[in-house]
């Protein structure tokens, strides 16, 4: 299967985080080196807009057979037109027949090539359109409020329930560390959750999204931490 790292050379949130040093290895490194060690994984495709960038995710192992357009590397640009536009491309201009993909966010340094795997497996044994990393959330979707404009609280979701936390139903965010889809489904929906979606649940440690420098330097700590990821 290929994968899709995306990676664009500027962020808000954290200038340059893709090449930020993350205990001595450029924070897309970690996508790279996880995508090499899984079993299933043969091409490991960087769509980035930026020289360096590409650059060092060569020198890590990766491809990076083009630079992605400007358009395509705005605050506003859709990720999802990111993924379309580089299979489009490999198929269309590298004679690939590309019908599934993995994409990994380079901002998910904590995933790790057994999620990968058990991703894919999970999308391969049960014919699913997609499948997404998630996290489990740390309190239930009763609790989340919201503020009104007049100033007052106001519950997000209606609900007249007052349970022992333990009582309330799990529920689930996507975490951004993996997404495996069919790309003729991606192609015609431009939707991620479709037909069968399925999760694949990662503990809070290893979804990590890194956005800001708080992000960054928790992930510091497990890195520092845990020799797997040395």
């Amino acid at each position: 299967m290929i994968a899709v790292i995306p990676a664009r050379g500027g962020s808000k949130g954290l200038p340059g985080k893709n090449l930020k040093l993350l205990c001595g290895k450029p924070l897309i490194a970690y996508s790279i080196i996880a995508a090499k060690e899984s079993k299933y994984v043969d091409r490991i495709i960087v769509s980035t807009d930026s020289e360096e960038i590409a650059e060092v995710a060569r020198q890590y192992g990766a491809e990076v057979p083009f630079i992605r357009p400007a358009e395509l590397a705005t605050d506003n640009a859709k990720a999802i037109d990111v993924y379309l536009y580089t299979v489009d491309r490999l198929n269309n201009e590298k004679w690939y027949s590309i019908s599934d993909f993995i994409v990994l966010q380079p901002t998910s340094p904590l995933r790790t090539a057994e999620d990968i795997d058990n991703a894919i497996e999970i999308h391969k044994a049960n014919q699913a359109d997609s499948v997404i990393s998630v996290q489990e959330t740390n309190c239930p979707l009763e609790w989340y409020k919201e503020i009104t404009a007049d100033g007052l609280l106001k519950d997000c979701i209606e609900s007249n329930r007052i349970l022992n936390r333990q009582e309330y139903t799990k529920t689930y965010i996507p975490n951004g560390a993996i997404y495996v889809f069919k790309y003729k489904t991606l192609m015609e929906t431009k939707n991620y959750y479709y037909g069968r979606t399925l999760p694949y649940i990662m503990s809070a440690a290893t979804s990590i999204d890194i956005d800001t420098i708080l992000d960054f330097k928790l992930a510091e700590i497990i890195v520092q931490n845990n020799e797997d990821y040395i």
